[in-house]
């Protein structure tokens, strides 16, 4: 599959050098318990690079997921269901709004977001009103998260990275607006920018940072799906996973979103 992807490395070598790897990260912890719990995820990471099935690049080739290309193949049917969910563009929840943990990187109503899957979270009614979104993200092996994230123009998603590298994210895109090259993601030390029926994969616990800086609104299929390790490694990462949905942000997470859908189909 050719790549469509436009790469542009760091021009100053220093920004290089901070970005290199996922240890970098924004308000680092200070108290001994926070650097303690810090080393050991920083080990639990490492063992996980290592014993990925498919190296530990920031950014994958596509082809290297089989699947990614019976997406792809049916996206415009994802797009009529994302512009049907678009008419209430105004009524749906931003990112922050279901999980507060995001007010780190966004707090205003500028990234929207419709769930349909998520560690913890009931989205059956969102669900309901996807169905051929849903079937094709049935396609995607060890898929955990799914939305539409919708980004308004001129947006600008700080510089973060994720929790865990356990998973992988997938960026498929549906709505893009001209010019392409001003909406764009970092990641590490690259940019690239999104096209619409192509997908991007990579790892999120590596440094990245998003804009929108056109006058249009930017909307992708955000799906994480498990990384895939050796044998029996992957079974314990799913584990690791599952176990994931009990804890209290995500639980949270998930009240906040079945509120937001029952009040809004109620309407």
């Amino acid at each position: 599959m050719e790549q469509t992807w436009q790469s542009t490395p760091l021009a100053d070598p220093k920004l290089a050098l901070d970005f290199c790897d996922r240890k970098h990260r924004l308000n680092a912890p200070t108290s001994f318990v926070g650097r303690t719990l810090l080393a050991l995820q920083d080990l639990l990471e490492t063992c996980v690079a290592k014993l990925s099935l498919h190296g530990d690049p920031p950014i994958y080739d596509t082809a290297t997921f089989p699947w990614i290309a019976q997406v792809e193949a049916e996206w415009p049917k994802i797009r009529v269901e994302l512009d049907q969910v678009l008419k209430f563009r105004d009524d749906l929840p931003s990112f922050h709004e279901i999980l507060k943990e995001v007010s780190t990187i966004t707090t205003d109503h500028n990234w929207k977001t419709f769930f349909l899957s998520g560690i913890g979270m009931n989205c059956e009614e969102n669900a309901r009103r996807c169905p051929e979104t849903m079937r094709l993200l049935k396609k995607i092996p060890g898929m955990k998260t799914a939305f539409f994230s919708i980004l308004s123009p001129h947006k600008h998603i700080p510089a973060h990275r994720g929790a865990f590298n356990g998973v992988l994210r997938l960026h498929l895109g549906l709505l893009v607006p001209e010019p392409e090259e001003k909406c764009r993601i970092r990641i590490g030390n690259e940019f690239r920018h999104w096209s619409e029926g192509r997908s991007l994969v990579f790892d999120d616990t590596f440094n990245h940072e998003v804009w929108n800086d056109t006058d249009g609104c930017r909307v992708v299929l955000f799906v994480d799906f498990a990384r895939p390790l050796r044998f029996p490694f992957h079974s314990l990462n799913e584990m690791l996973l599952s176990i994931g949905a009990l804890a209290p942000f995500l639980r949270e997470a998930g009240e906040k979103q079945k509120k937001w859908e029952r009040k809004f189909y109620r309407r």
